[in-house]
Formats: structure tokens, C-alpha cells, sequence
């Protein structure tokens, strides 16, 4: 059997708990020569464990029937690293929807997550195949597969009899099985990273003896930040560069190498990939350009050079990247193309910008702001900012995250990571127009069916703070890095300039803050002023702006130290426009390195209070329950996905709407399509006096005065019919319907499966003003109750539906149980591509859905962030 037989997403590259890579996928009959290696490299006691006795060797017989399969009621997975099968593991079904499951792993690669990740993958394939159960016969000895089997989170289940240990696993998903795929997710993943940012000695390939050559502008920065491990230049022909002796090819390198930087033309990376695949190195940093940047061909070697190195085991930043770098001082490493490097500081920046990358890093060091680790990801063909948010969440150097963001890999599992790690350090992102570097390997397509704020709602929903430019992005950085989050939007303003104090309070004003009346101390106030003033503002505030812009150059050092002193302990964040500096230099740090307590200057009223807006926005997000999609009563996912796959075929369709979402506990109000005056008469006599007639085509719809209200007999009826089709044509088809409670606010709700986001769910108010401005918000799906609250409200016409305006208030919780609902079946059903409720009449004591139509899409495997782990 060929792999076609079985579907593509049953192949990952994934992490292992070390850090390293492996590949999972199908077994196939070319493998037995695979087999009987790996066979050959188990001890006796992996054999005894997996056969209940001894097994020197397996037979032919045996190999075909372990190799080879049918993808369905016998499944076999094997993880490879290299060329060489490290772990397999296999189901037999042995009834409808039980099957039997065994597994091996290598006695060298155990103890690395082989098993559990292996059982992740055949639990999922299981499913697809019909079985909920899987069976172990165990000996007593083997605490080891026990251990797996009862770990992984399932339901299990355990009996003994005659001396073997039978298991039973209930592969229904759930809550704690996710929780344990991702925590070992996060753990695998914060791993690799911590191996590529804490090498104990790196290569460095390309290093020649050209002045200004990148491979020398690495090595000479390696050198120049003292990196506290040894440091191998490889050059083909040299025998030092910059006075460190040089090998010619890394497996020459007569020590262990943990880390490559690879500097050498992009022809000639794959050949140096393998080398260090050899040597046994562990990550690799690929500044060479060349690749998916330059068009199909360069995309090809770049996808050729990441399926090399993750099938050895190598995670790659790069290609066409600046670099990494590590503040620690036990590791000190800067295998980057900057010469500047910040400061140690509490702040982790990920850029997937190369060309930006130097620029960045000399605007914080100029800032004074210091930074724990620093990532280049260039093409992002491997490492990602998602990879990088897994490994800052456990640092304890990193107290707040910074991302450039040039396109999404992942959006839901973006999400589902900044969710969680925003409550614990704040994310600070850019997020630019698009990339000029190509999709990167195994990442979704940057986003093509949701406009760009929905991006920002997303960033909304997972915490994140979304700024506009890099200058915003290091004002924030530098408050939430070093000053404590305030409690709340009132600020004190404290300054010896009447004009900047003004300034800032407009400024307050415009972002939402609320500015108490400066006080002025005039332009010859010194240290003593300065902080007594501060501390009788403290009390009543929850942040203080204190500007010091003397006319004559003055005591700013005595001022700098009695601001830190009075405001020390106070709990709440100052800021301070400090003659003219940005950052925290000299007089407004504490320490010789900023912590925390330092107080950040800005060169503007209009920064400082800009960078306040969003952090006091940050803290009211933190105050908000993170929530939890709830359960749903009268949901029948079942009979849904039974409706959809009946409907569905090769192409693109349609369904009865009203059929699926009576499946969420959603009701469509029944409506007849009518041809002529007589018709809508008997429709209107058999859906109940008072109706409505409209037209029926969506775009006719959307057309004013295509809808006749409170017709409430034959004779209006008719009237109605004639006028509508007059104004529209004689040919119009028009549809009749009861007429929904009225008063009533119309909105239109949605969802839509996007690329790469996946399930979104959106609302907008249905007045024209509002469809025309699309005013519209969008969530992730599924829906907390916390989201689809924020959801309702987001949009600029909310306030209509809570009773301002005069509008009477609404149902707004039915309103957000619908919404709960679509999500719940958007999550539930990737191959939904778009449903529209249309419209959804908010009344005083529930909601109308008048209309809907849905349109379907096949779907194949599971979604971006759904499914075992797989890296991408």
C-alpha cells in the first residue's frame, strides 16, 4: 500500500519533551527493512514487555504482517528521527468500536515523550475511524506503558487476571486529555527554544576572513559579548578566523556543538544541514538569504531544508534572519548580525523581521530598556513567535513579551497560548500589513477572508495589546516592564511646565483616561517640591505623570532620585517627560541594570499617556474572568454532523438552515417563497395574521423598501405584492412570514471558517447605516460567556441594543446565548464555511431569527490547532 491511502494530516513533524524533533506517519510495506533495524536495537527486556516473552528476532511472516496494513481496522504509526524508526506504535480492531493497542519504543529515545505523543496520534486516527476504546494487555512489570497508557489524560480503566494487567481507554476528548496534550505541548516546545537560546558552544559556518562578512560579523559579535562557551569558526580553507582556530567542515569539530549558525550561500545549506545533522548538533540559526523570499525555487530548498533538519532532530531559526541573543549572564551569547546588543533587562522581543532586526535592538538599547532574549525569525520556516511565547512563559527573566508580527502562522492556537500567558506577563504585538517573505513552512496562509479587525479582536480576546508602530510598542514595553499596573483610569499630573501639563491632560482625555488638575510647581522647583507634590497626589490617583522640563538645565539628578524614592513601594505606575529623555537613563534607574521600580521618561505628554491607555486597559481585561465555554442544553452535535456530511459533496453547497441550527437549539421562523398574490394570501393564512412580505434574493434584500410590515389581511396582502413587484420586477420572488414581535432592533449574526483562523463568529447591528460602515465584531469561536458579552458590545452601534438613545433595553443574554450557540456549532463543524443569520430581531423578551442561509465546504483532518501535536 502506497501513503495515498491514508490521509495527509495523519503525517506531523513533532517535539519531543527534550526538545527534539521526530516524525510521526503511517507504517508502509517499504519499512520492513526499517523494522528489522529497529528491532535489532531493542534490549531484551523492550521485547520480553512487548511479546510476553523472549523474541531474538522477527520473522518474515511476521515483518509483512506488521508492515503491512489497511489504514482502517489495522493502523501502525512509527516515529522516525533521521532515516531510522525510533518507536511504533499499532491498533487491531477487535470489535466495532474497540480496538487493541501495543507500542515500542527504542531503549535509547525512551524517556523523550516517543510513547505519549505516538498515543496521541493513534487515539486521533482512531477516532476518524469509528473506535472509542482502546485495550492493553500489560505485564505487571511494565510500570513504564502503564504509566503512559494512565497519563495521557483518558478515561481509564484496569482489571487482572491471569498474571496480565488489561487496561481499557474511553477515547472520548476530554478537558483533562486536552489539558495534558497541552501541557506537554508547552513544555516540549518551551524546551526546544531553551536549547537554541542556551547553548553550551556554537559553530559557527561561513566565518571567514573578510572584513564585514556575515559569517565573521557573527562570530566577532559571539566573541565580543563574551559568550561563556566555546566557539568554533568553520571555514573549508582557513585555519583562524579572527584569531580562533577554525575547523573545515563541523564534523571536524573534535567537541560537542549545541548550536550552528549557518553563513554560507543558500546553495550550499542543505549539504552543511546534514553535517551538523551528523555531528549531532541541536539547532540551527540560518542567516543565509536565498530562500522562500526569492520565489518558488528558493521556497522549495527552504521547505527541503526544514524537512532535513526536523527529521534529525534540529529546530531552525531562519532562514534569512539576523539572529538570536541571550542577556543571561551565564550565557551571555549574541549569534546575531547587530553589534549593538541591549542590556540584561525583563523584556523578551521577537521580530520576524530580519532586516528590522538591528534597528530594534539599537532602539532599545538607546532607550536604556534591556532585554532578557531576543529572536530573529526571518522566513519563519521552523521557529515561531508561538514557539517563542511557550518558552517566555516559564522564563523568570522575561517579564513582559514583544512581538513583530509580519503575518500569523497559527491564529487559534496564537490565541489559545496568549490567552493563558497574558494573565501571567503581558503581550505587547505589532502586527504589520503583510510579509514580503512567502507563507513560511507548515504555517497557515496569512489571513485572506476576515478584514483586519478582526485580527484585532482576536488580539482583543487572548489580551494582547495591539499598538500601531515600534514606538509605541517600547513605550508600553517599558511601563509594564518596570512600574506596577495601575488600578484604574485616574492619573495625577505633576509638573514645573503649565503648557506640557495641559498637554497631557487633552492628551488623557482623547485615550480615555481621567486627569486630575495638574499642579504646577513652576519651572525653578526642585527635588523637594517635586516629591512632596507626588506624594500628596499618590492617594487620590491610580497612575502619575511628573514632568520636569526646566528652562535652564537643573538638578535633575536630585529629582530623578526623589521621584524613585517617593514613588518606591507606592504600588502604583509614574511616568515621567524628563528633560527631554526617553527611556530610563541614569537619574530615573534603579540599580545599574533598570528593574523594577525604574520609571520610564518619554520625549511626550502624548506617549506617556499613550502608553498609560493601553496598559490601564491591559489591567481591566486582567480583572474579568478568564472564562470557560460552557455547556449548552438541546445541542445535538450528531444529528448535525450526520445533516452536514449528507448535504455535503466535492463542491462547495448549501443545506437547509432551520434543519442545523435546530440542531443547537436555534429556531428559524418558518417562511414560504410565493409566485403570485393569491399565494402569499394562502401562505399568510397558513403562518398566522400579522405578515410580512419581502423579497426573497439576498442582493434584493439589501435594496430599501423591499419589505412590507403589519399586513394583517387578504386585501394588504395582495396590495403589497403588486407594489413590491412593480418596484422590483415582474418576475420578483418574494416570501411571507409572520410578523416578529415588535419593538425589536435588527442585527446580523455569522460565522465563517477561515484559513487560518478557523471557526469566527460575528455581530453586527442590521440597520443600513450600520451594514454600509461595516460595523461589525468578530470572536474566536467557541464562546465564553465572558466573549459573547464583549461581542455584542463591541460593535459602535451597541449602545441601541442596551437602551440608550432612547431605544427601550433589549434581551441581550438571549441575544449572547444565540451567539454562544453559533460558536459552539461553528467549533463543532469545520466544514460550515459561512452561515448567516439575517436578520435576528432583538426584542424586549427574546430574539427572532427571520433568516439564515449556510453554505458548506469538505473539510479534511483536523484544524490548525486541533488534533495531537504537530509542530506549524
Amino acid at each position: 500500500m502506497e501513503a495515498a491511502q491514508y490521509p495527509a494530516h495523519w503525517e506531523a513533524d513533532v517535539v519531543l519533551s527534550d526538545g527534539g524533533t521526530a516524525h510521526v506517519r503511517p507504517i508502509r510495506p517499504a519499512d520492513a527493512d526499517r523494522l528489522r533495524s529497529f528491532y535489532s536495537r531493542l534490549s531484551a527486556e523492550s521485547i520480553y514487555f512487548r511479546f510476553f516473552g523472549p523474541r531474538p528476532r522477527l520473522s518474515d511472516r511476521e515483518i509483512t504482517w506488521f508492515t503491512n496494513v489497511d489504514y482502517v481496522d489495522r493502523v501502525a504509526l512509527i516515529a522516525t528521527i533521521g532515516t531510522e524508526m525510533v518507536g511504533v506504535i499499532r491498533y487491531d480492531r477487535i470489535e466495532p468500536g474497540e480496538a487493541e493497542v501495543a507500542f515500542l519504543v527504542e531503549d535509547a529515545h525512551q524517556g523523550r515523550g516517543v510513547a505519549s505523543v505516538l498515543l496521541e496520534h493513534l487515539a486521533a486516527t482512531a477516532r476518524e475511524r469509528g473506535i472509542a476504546r482502546f485495550v492493553a494487555d500489560v505485564l505487571p512489570a511494565n510500570q513504564k506503558m502503564m504509566a503512559v497508557l494512565k497519563q495521557v489524560g483518558y478515561t481509564a480503566q484496569s482489571s487482572f487476571a491471569d498474571g496480565v494487567v488489561r487496561m481499557t481507554l474511553d477515547l472520548t476528548p476530554t478537558e483533562t486529555a486536552q489539558e495534558v496534550t497541552a501541557s506537554r505541548e508547552h513544555r516540549a516546545e518551551s524546551r526546544s527554544i531553551e536549547r537554541l537560546l542556551s547553548p553550551g558552544s556554537v559553530a559557527v559556518v561561513g566565518a571567514g576572513r573578510e572584513p564585514g562578512g556575515v559569517g565573521q560579523t557573527v562570530l566577532r559579535n559571539l566573541l565580543g559579548a563574551d559568550f561563556t562557551g566555546p566557539v568554533y569558526p568553520v571555514h573549508r580553507e582557513v585555519r583562524a578566523v579572527a584569531g580562533v582556530r577554525a575547523y573545515p567542515s563541523v564534523t571536524d569539530i573534535d567537541g560537542e556543538v549545541d548550536l550552528a549558525v549557518l553563513a554560507v550561500p543558500a546553495d550550499g545549506v542543505i549539504d552543511v544541514v546534514k553535517e551538523c545533522a551528523e555531528k549531532g548538533v541541536r539547532g540551527l540559526i540560518v542567516v543565509s538569504s536565498g530562500f522562500g523570499e526569492t520565489g518558488p525555487e528558493g521556497r522549495a530548498r527552504q521547505d527541503e531544508m526544514v524537512r532535513i533538519a526536523r527529521a534529525y532532530g534540529l529546530r531552525v531559526v531562519g532562514p534569512n534572519c539576523l539572529g538570536v541573543a541571550n542577556t543571561d549572564p551565564s550565557v551571555r551569547l549574541n549569534a546575531t548580525l547587530a553589534a549593538t546588543l541591549p542590556e540584561r533587562g525583563r523584556v523578551g522581543f521577537f521580530s520576524q523581521s530580519g532586516a528590522l532586526g538591528t534597528a530594534l535592538l539599537q532602539r532599545v538599547a538607546q532607550r536604556g530598556m534591556g532585554i532578557s532574549s531576543f529572536v530573529s525569525a526571518g522566513n519563519r520556516a521552523d521557529v515561531s513567535g508561538n514557539d517563542l511565547l511557550q518558552y517566555w512563559e516559564e522564563d523568570p527573566r522575561t517579564d513582559v513579551i514583544l512581538l513583530y508580527l509580519e503575518s500569523l502562522g497559527n491564529p487559534r492556537k496564537f490565541a489559545r497560548l496568549a490567552r493563558r500567558i497574558s494573565r501571567r506577563k503581558p503581550i505587547v504585538v505589532v502586527k504589520s500589513g503583510g510579509t514580503t517573505q512567502g507563507v513560511p513552512t507548515g504555517h497557515a496562509a496569512p489571513v485572506l477572508g476576515l478584514p483586519d479587525t478582526a485580527l484585532s479582536a482576536l488580539f482583543e480576546q487572548a489580551g494582547v495589546i495591539r499598538v500601531d508602530d515600534l514606538i509605541q510598542q517600547f513605550d508600553v514595553a517599558q511601563l509594564l516592564a518596570y512600574q506596577p499596573l495601575p488600578a484604574g483610569p485616574r492619573v495625577g499630573l505633576v509638573g514645573n511646565s503649565d503648557a506640557m501639563a495641559l498637554l497631557a491632560a487633552d492628551a488623557c482625555v482623547r485615550v480615555g483616561l481621567e486627569p486630575r488638575p495638574p499642579v504646577n510647581l513652576g519651572a525653578r522647583a526642585g527635588a523637594a517640591e517635586f516629591g512632596a507634590a507626588l506624594a500628596s497626589v499618590l492617594p487620590d490617583v491610580d497612575a502619575v505623570v511628573a514632568i520636569y522640563m526646566p528652562p535652564i538645565p537643573g538638578n535633575a539628578e536630585e529629582v530623578g532620585a526623589e521621584l524613585l524614592r517617593v514613588s518606591r513601594g507606592c504600588g502604583k505606575p509614574v511616568l515621567a517627560i524628563f528633560e527631554g529623555k526617553i527611556g530610563m537613563l541614569g537619574e530615573l534607574r534603579v540599580g545599574a541594570t533598570p528593574e523594577r521600580g525604574s520609571i520610564p521618561s518619554y520625549t511626550a505628554p502624548e506617549e506617556a499617556v499613550r502608553a498609560l491607555a493601553h496598559v490601564v486597559r491591559h489591567a481591566r481585561w486582567l480583572e474579568q474572568p478568564a472564562g470557560v465555554p460552557e455547556e449548552i442544553e438541546g445541542v445535538d452535535t450528531g444529528a448535525a454532523r450526520s445533516l452536514v456530511l449528507a448535504a455535503l459533496g466535492d463542491a462547495p453547497a448549501e443545506m437547509d438552515a432551520s434543519r442545523l441550527l435546530a440542531c443547537y437549539g436555534v429556531e428559524v421562523w418558518p417562511s414560504e417563497t410565493v409566485t403570485s398574490p393569491q399565494e402569499a394570501v394562502d401562505a399568510a393564512t397558513g403562518l398566522g395574521w400579522p405578515v410580512v412580505l419581502k423579497a426573497a434574493g439576498s442582493e434584493a434584500a439589501k435594496r430599501a423598501g423591499t419589505v412590507r410590515l403589519g399586513l394583517s389581511g387578504p386585501d394588504g396582502v395582495r396590495d403589497a405584492y403588486a407594489d413590491l413587484t412593480r418596484q422590483l420586477e415582474p418576475e420578483a420572488v418574494l416570501t411571507v412570514q409572520r410578523m416578529a414581535p415588535q419593538p425589536a432592533v435588527p442585527t446580523v449574526a455569522g460565522v465563517m471558517e477561515d484559513l487560518a483562523f478557523g471557526a469566527v463568529v460575528s455581530f453586527g447591528l442590521g440597520e443600513i447605516t450600520a451594514r454600509l460602515l461595516r460595523d461589525e465584531a468578530y470572536r474566536l469561536a467557541p464562546l465564553t460567556r465572558e466573549d459573547a458579552a464583549a461581542l455584542v458590545r463591541s460593535p459602535r452601534a451597541a449602545p441601541l441594543l442596551l437602551g440608550e438613545y432612547g431605544y427601550p433595553p433589549v434581551a441581550v443574554e438571549a441575544l449572547e446565548d444565540l451567539l454562544i450557540r453559533l460558536g459552539r456549532l461553528a467549533d463543532d463543524l469545520p466544514e460550515v464555511a459561512r452561515l448567516t443569520l439575517d436578520p435576528v430581531l432583538v426584542g424586549e423578551s427574546g430574539v427572532t431569527v427571520l433568516g439564515a442561509r449556510v453554505v458548506l465546504r469538505s473539510h479534511e483532518g483536523p484544524r490548525p490547532d486541533g488534533g495531537p501535536r504537530r509542530l506549524g
